[in-house]
């Protein structure tokens, strides 16, 4: 059979269902599209839930969902449905258990944070648990069947053939900056818990010392906001470098991949993270990396290899380890090398999608 088009073949040849319950776009659903396409590939699989589906034949409703599991497969194995949140781990449930579909449920959490009883009570009904990192696996109350660390598409998140060209050819910024030669940046929803404070002061005390740097702030201002940001342009216009730190919005998603490419460093400083892609995604595309211990981040990160890390919420410490990487120019691009490295041996969604499909096909006889 050929495994591209397999998606498309009869219905009671599904074997996996995949939740999808969020209408927000969230890093949650980032990781499953990212995941969805290679996923595919290797097993026939529909996502109960449309939201942000590149291909809506691959919808099925919750009670198409009962009506194809009231039996198992014809070779008698049961389908896998999984799940990423609370509430897909309830619908997974009542499927199960109030329509006695014929279902594993496997849920997976990149949550480092302790759960309510309530989320206790779910997961301990759950017939397979996975974290996506080991210190996701510190916060679930029993241990986990895998740990399975997620990927990036190396083909999407690909290094430039010149990163100062690409910064060059970068259309981000108001054409009225001036851009440097390179591109700093942190990307993602603009606010405090992003850390975004701790880049934009690191950069106000350090940029003087490197002119041929510009820094890039990517991402969407809430109107809760709004406040935050114009304390910290108030901030920067006072330091004489409004036109060397830059808040440049929202972008469209399917130009991150070329922002990323441009960039020579890309600096991650959330509070507090699931997993954190940003991190994985700017490795996979040749860029160093300065991030707190967040996430996964300091388990993906080698000190000194491809980057540094250093504590939440510590000026001092991000001013110090960016003034290390800004001033080797050469060291600053052997680690985006040695990133790129790491992603493409470790961090593939093709790796993920593998082990996922086979920690499934375990669990369905």
């Amino acid at each position: 059979m050929n495994n591209q088009v397999q998606h498309k073949g009869t219905e009671k040849d599904i074997e996996l269902i995949i939740g999808n319950s969020n209408s927000n776009f969230s890093g949650v659903t980032s990781t499953m599209l990212q995941l969805l396409s290679t996923q595919q590939k290797l097993i026939n699989l529909r996502v109960m839930g449309k939201h942000h589906l590149p291909d809506e034949s691959l919808n099925i409703t919750f009670w198409q969902v009962v009506k194809l599991c009231k039996q198992p497969l014809a070779d008698g194995r049961v389908r896998i449905f999984h799940a990423r949140r609370v509430d897909e781990m309830i619908q997974a449930l009542l499927l199960k258990h109030l329509f006695r579909a014929k279902i594993k449920i496997v849920f997976s959490s990149a949550a480092q944070r302790h759960r309510s009883g309530f989320t206790l009570w779910l997961t301990d009904r759950m017939d397979a648990l996975l974290a996506m990192c080991k210190a996701s696996a510190s916060y679930l109350h029993r241990k986990p069947d895998a740990i399975i660390y997620h990927g990036v598409k190396t083909d999407v998140y690909i290094p430039p053939e010149d990163k100062e060209a690409a910064w060059q050819a970068l259309n981000i910024l108001p054409k009225s900056i001036k851009k440097g030669k390179k591109g700093i940046a942190i990307l993602g929803r603009v606010r405090e818990q992003k850390g975004v404070h701790l880049f934009v002061r690191s950069c106000i005390e350090l940029l003087d010392k490197y002119p041929d740097y510009t820094a890039v702030v990517v991402g969407s201002i809430s109107a809760s906001n709004e406040n935050f940001v114009k304390g910290l342009q108030v901030e920067i216009d006072k330091a004489g470098l409004s036109e060397r730190i830059v808040f440049a919005g929202e972008q469209n998603f399917a130009d991150i991949p070329k922002i990323f490419s441009a960039l020579s460093l890309v600096v991650a400083l959330s509070d507090n993270e699931g997993f954190g892609l940003t991190i994985l995604e700017a490795m996979s595309s040749q860029a160093a990396v300065l991030a707190s211990e967040a996430g996964a981040w300091p388990e993906v990160v080698r000190e000194g290899v491809d980057g540094y890390v250093v504590p939440v919420n510590d000026l001092p410490a991000v001013v110090e380890k960016m003034d290390l990487l800004l001033s080797d120019q050469e060291k600053l691009t052997q680690m985006g090398i040695n990133g790129r490295e790491r992603v493409l041996e470790h961090y593939s969604v093709q790796r993920e999608a593998k082990q996922l499909v086979n920690f499934f096909r375990s669990l369905m006889n």
